[in-house]
């Protein structure tokens, strides 16, 4: 969701699904116009100010801060937005293992001895 935001700040909640759109850009914009959906008037306002606000942060650190929060609530008041949210996600085939890693020297790994990360650094055997 936080990559649907930084693509497209609150148009995302309204924005029909570019075609060329990257898969987890696409799935954060389905997720978030569901959340959107199901709300009010006012609800879609406070959403949308929400958005917009993590939209203007440069810190992506907040804005998957704010945007979790956002659906943490969404989800603990509405079971079968929870029940619409998981259908949209993929299942896994058994045994498959997902790893990511996001962000500035990032690393990702199912299993990992020494993993270093920054400038300048050698080796001690």
């Amino acid at each position: 969701m936080t990559a649907a935001v930084s693509a497209y700040g609150a148009a995302v909640l309204t924005r029909a699904q570019d075609a060329a759109a990257d898969a987890t850009v696409g799935i954060g914009q389905r997720i978030l116009q569901a959340v959107w959906r199901r709300r009010d008037e006012a609800g879609r306002t406070e959403l949308e100010r929400v958005v917009d606000e993590a939209t203007d942060e440069q810190d992506d650190a907040y804005t998957t801060a704010v945007v979790s929060r956002l659906l943490k609530r969404a989800l603990q008041d509405d079971p079968e937005l929870r029940e619409e949210l998981a259908a949209m996600l993929p299942v896994p085939a058994a045994g498959t293992v997902t790893i990511t890693a996001s962000g500035e020297r990032s690393i990702a790994a199912q299993h990992i001895g020494t993993a270093i990360t920054g400038d300048g650094h050698t080796s001690q055997p």
